[in-house]
């Protein structure tokens, strides 16, 4: 007879869709009569949802899972999700000792009999692909936050050479309109006032011919939401469609977190990018053109191989062109099992930290420069409630996604209001007293 009623820890790694999933994990389990604790000491199982995307993440999640088989209970089991397992599988038993099981990122369904499994003694694993899992049938959410992330498709196949994803997360596939629909509506009713949709690459969304434009379009219509935003998108696939949904329709929000990953075409192409230089600064164009006060944030890899000065300086040059309003920026690291990984890691580490320091000095003083030319305007702010920093002042972002704080009560969480941006430090705005939209 199967254990119910067991405590589950969840301890998240990585990405947006990592949090997403480990809901969706949790809700998977609740249905099968397990519940969730943040007591690491009661948990009768632990689960450690994983991050492989960088090999520094993927060192430390795994001597995470090494602390934590020292702290629980000797009869709870500990298990590994997401996308180290999924790249490393039965592998990872011989690393980890004491690990139980191992689930990959299409396999959550499987995880009330795997538990059962390893509650008496038998370890297991499952980690195929090409199920074309995309978990429609997520049991309905019994709680939301105020701000809640919607996972619309899984996977990829742009196959970018530096990138292990398509290989831990498989092939496209998009969930029905209906379903996310259906999720944007009970997280609604649970409380949600804003929707991030999320996937590997959100506008190549596919859906009986309905593609990202018109699920936006969709979503808006749930009554109650008040905000939508997505990430990520791919530039190949931003349609001009796409930028005029965003800039007509009320709710959805005016930010485009587009990833250029370099400034030179020649490293794109190596990069496996499908788009060059002049390419992404036209669509940047259009982007601004459709979407006024649009906030466009990047992704930014320096010191990919053959990455000679000039191409940097290519990446220089096109940071200052676009003025991103921020952005993610990395050194390259070698994915074992990407095409990359076969270029050779020919840039020294050293001028990789420099050329980071280099960018990441640079976005700080555009960012600086961007967000000061805010200061008199007004930001519509949906309240978070109080700052962490500051519980006197409130946290909300602006439409653009901008951290916004300022003076006010804590009942305000919830509301949108608009705030007069006085003054600005780092990545935050700073506003007076709210007016209450």
């Amino acid at each position: 007879m199967r254990d119910v009623g067991m405590k589950i820890y969840i301890e998240t790694y990585g990405c947006q869709m990592n949090e997403y999933d480990s809901r969706l994990i949790a809700s998977i389990l609740a249905s099968d009569g397990h519940g969730m604790t943040r007591d690491l000491g009661a948990a009768d199982v632990v689960i450690v949802n994983t991050c492989t995307v960088r090999e520094r993440a993927e060192i430390r999640v795994l001597g995470r899972l090494t602390h934590l088989r020292g702290l629980m209970r000797k009869d709870a089991v500990l298990g590994i999700a997401g996308c180290v397992a999924q790249r490393m599988g039965d592998r990872l038993l011989r690393k980890i000792p004491g690990l139980s099981f191992v689930v990959g990122t299409e396999q959550y369904w499987k995880l009330p009999d795997m538990i059962e499994s390893a509650r008496i003694g038998r370890a297991v694993v499952a980690v195929g692909t090409g199920s074309g899992e995309s978990y429609d049938r997520r049991p309905a959410p019994d709680e939301a936050s105020l701000c809640e992330f919607v996972s619309v498709m899984r996977g990829c196949n742009n196959y970018c050479s530096y990138c292990i994803v398509p290989y831990v997360r498989g092939r496209e596939r998009s969930r029905a309109t209906s379903g996310i629909v259906d999720e944007v509506t009970q997280l609604v009713a649970l409380g949600a006032r804003e929707v991030t949709l999320i996937g590997q690459n959100v506008n190549s969304f596919r859906d009986e011919g309905r593609g990202f434009a018109g699920l936006l379009s969709a979503v808006a219509k749930v009554e109650g939401l008040q905000r939508i935003r997505f990430a990520t998108s791919h530039p190949k696939d931003l349609s001009d469609e796409l930028i005029e949904v965003i800039g007509s329709v009320a709710k959805v929000c005016e930010h485009v977190h587009l990833p250029v990953q370099s400034g030179s075409t020649e490293v794109l192409a190596a990069m496996n990018r499908s788009y060059t230089r002049e390419q992404y600064v036209a669509l940047a164009g259009r982007i601004r053109e459709g979407i006024p006060g649009v906030a466009l944030t990047t992704d930014i890899i320096v010191g990919f191989p053959g990455e000679t000065d000039e191409q940097f300086r290519e990446t220089v040059s096109l940071m200052n062109e676009i003025r991103f309003d921020s952005a993610f920026m990395f050194h390259y690291s070698v994915r074992e099992g990407t095409r990359a990984a076969e270029f050779g890691d020919d840039v020294p580490k050293e001028v990789k930290i420099a050329r980071l320091e280099t960018i990441i000095d640079l976005q700080k003083r555009v960012t600086s420069e961007v967000n000061a030319a805010l200061i008199g305007s007004n930001a519509e702010v949906l309240v978070e409630g109080p700052s962490h920093r500051n519980e006197d002042l409130l946290f909300g972002r602006s439409r653009t996604g901008k951290a916004v704080v300022f003076p006010g009560d804590a009942g305000l969480t919830g509301r949108v209001v608009n705030v007069e941006i006085r003054s600005t430090s780092a990545w935050t705005l700073h506003g007076g007293n709210p007016l209450l939209s």
